[in-house]
């Protein structure tokens, strides 16, 4: 009698511990595929990726004192797409893509949809592809990668006043490394970009007669680098709130433009299903100089891991 009921309680722990183990919810997307994560061979990254930046304050050239200006939108769409390609889970290739919609002269925000090319205060159409790839460097470290692409304009070069989108071949590598911490409710993930835009500069462009939006060359022969951290809480296993920081500094490599700001942010992300993820942020730049922007971004993302 005592054995079957040692052999009984044995059974039930047993099962008590089987049932728990089984009850232990898994680690989500949106926990476990930050940016430093790469992908599995054979997986699929497809993100659409939409922000939204209207200001109506800028700084004045070379100052950050701010004056008031009409509303100006910038609407822009990239979508990424990445697979797996090594069996070790440390190479992905992609491309991203970008289409941008911009307006002037005071409209509201989103008259921007309107994706108007009226010549005047409008532009609107496909911008730029690039290239990509993402590598995970170190076997020791899984939770540090980089990200390198090549984005190439593809828009036609227009004389009308109206901004698109920067005139430069823009080859930017990004470095991610993410830490978990507080028995996995919390996480800090920094980023740190690198980005290098080469193409024809504004005098140089003047001199050849050349200068066709010379506006859109603003940032050729330059460095664009900001700096990026992002403090997340899990409030459940399918739920992401986040608040970040980011100082960004473009730097004269050549073409007498410089400009550097900082941007404050919040946002979540939630797990709709186990292959799509939603992403809403909200950013506002609170300081620039040199005909810096002092706007806000809305941004809404929609992620599907394969």
């Amino acid at each position: 009698m005592k054995k079957v009921i040692v052999l009984a309680v044995a059974l039930a722990i047993s099962f008590v511990g089987f049932a728990q183990e089984e009850k232990e919810p898994a680690r989500s997307n949106v926990q476990e595929f930050t940016p430093s994560k790469l992908l599995n061979k054979g997986q699929w990254d497809i993100k659409f990726f939409n922000s939204l930046y209207t200001q109506t304050k800028t700084t004045g050239a070379g100052t950050g004192k701010s004056f008031d200006i009409d509303r100006e939108n910038f609407f822009t769409n990239t979508t990424e797409i990445y697979t797996g390609v090594s069996k070790n889970a440390r190479i992905n290739v992609g491309l991203i893509i970008q289409v941008r919609a911009n307006n002037f002269g005071g409209q509201d925000a989103f008259s921007v949809f309107d994706f108007e090319n009226n010549g005047v205060d409008s532009r609107s159409g496909l911008t730029t592809i690039a290239p990509s790839i993402r590598v995970q460097p170190f076997a020791s470290v899984p939770n540090f990668s980089f990200t390198s692409s090549v984005y190439l304009p593809i828009f036609k070069d227009k004389d009308v006043p109206a901004y698109l989108d920067k005139r430069s071949t823009f080859w930017e590598t990004k470095f991610f490394y993410d830490k978990t911490f507080g028995g996995g409710d919390w996480q800090i993930f920094t980023e740190a970009d690198f980005g290098f835009n080469f193409g024809e500069s504004t005098s140089d462009a003047i001199a050849s007669g050349d200068a066709v939006n010379v506006g859109e060359r603003f940032a050729n022969n330059s460095m664009f680098l900001p700096v990026s951290a992002f403090l997340s809480y899990f409030p459940s296993s399918k739920s992401t709130l986040f608040v970040n920081a980011q100082q960004a500094f473009l730097i004269d490599l050549g073409n007498d433009f410089e400009q550097n700001y900082t941007q404050l942010g919040f946002g979540g992300k939630y797990q709709l299903t186990q292959v799509l993820n939603l992403e809403a942020s909200y950013g506002k730049i609170v300081r620039g100089n040199n005909f810096q922007g002092l706007g806000s971004t809305f941004s809404l993302g929609l992620r599907a891991l394969l």
